[in-house]
């Protein structure tokens, strides 16, 4: 069992050392933050959105902003599509591929920022969110994985992590981006 744990450990490394050594995922997420700021410096608002574990993200990464990181400051404008309500009512009366781009119709303006999350790169609410994010003259970011799909040829900045057998080791690259997009967008900002 202890190997189990060893070797989990040592592919999370693996995964991580692969994502750091490519110069290009530290160019996007520079990139994605320095979006997300600008929209917050002109008084705009990021949406986040995901599936299963991506939502988590997408969730954390909204109170992050809004509550706080590390530090006490102002909250920032910034929430997740998850209200299952919302979400039941959207996917009962329309579709499931609905549920993130319906909100993001009523809600996303131009100068707003959509952060999409998917693992796959190929949620079909998910690439949704992103077309109605691009009509609604939003910018987008994503965050998924190294391969064809969708969502990196449609968004503006992608962030994209090695590929692997299971989702989780995804999420765990996705979850360290957040953190680190926050950090960035509040040195950026300098907020207090």
């Amino acid at each position: 069992m202890k190997e189990i744990i060893r070797d989990s450990l040592r592919e999370t490394r693996s995964i991580l050392e692969t994502f750091i050594n490519n110069e290009a995922n530290v160019e996007s997420i520079y990139n994605a933050a320095d979006i997300c700021a600008e929209a917050l410096q002109t008084g705009h608002k990021i949406i986040s959105c995901g599936n299963g574990g991506s939502l988590c993200d997408a969730t954390h990464f909204a109170e992050e902003l809004t509550g706080r990181f590390r530090n006490d400051r102002r909250p920032l404008p910034a929430l997740a599509i998850n209200d299952p309500a919302y979400m039941t009512c959207v996917g009962n009366d329309f579709s499931f591929d609905e549920i993130f781009s319906r909100y993001v119709d009523a809600m996303g303006k131009e100068g707003d920022v959509l952060l999409a999350i998917s693992t796959s790169g190929h949620s079909r609410n998910i690439i949704s969110a992103v077309d109605q994010a691009h009509i609604n003259r939003m910018k987008v970011i994503v965050l998924t994985s190294l391969g064809k799909n969708e969502l990196i040829e449609k968004a503006d900045v992608a962030i994209s992590t090695p590929s692997a057998a299971h989702s989780d080791r995804i999420q765990e690259i996705h979850i360290k981006v957040i953190h680190i997009l926050i950090q960035v967008i509040e040195e950026i900002l300098k907020v207090s």
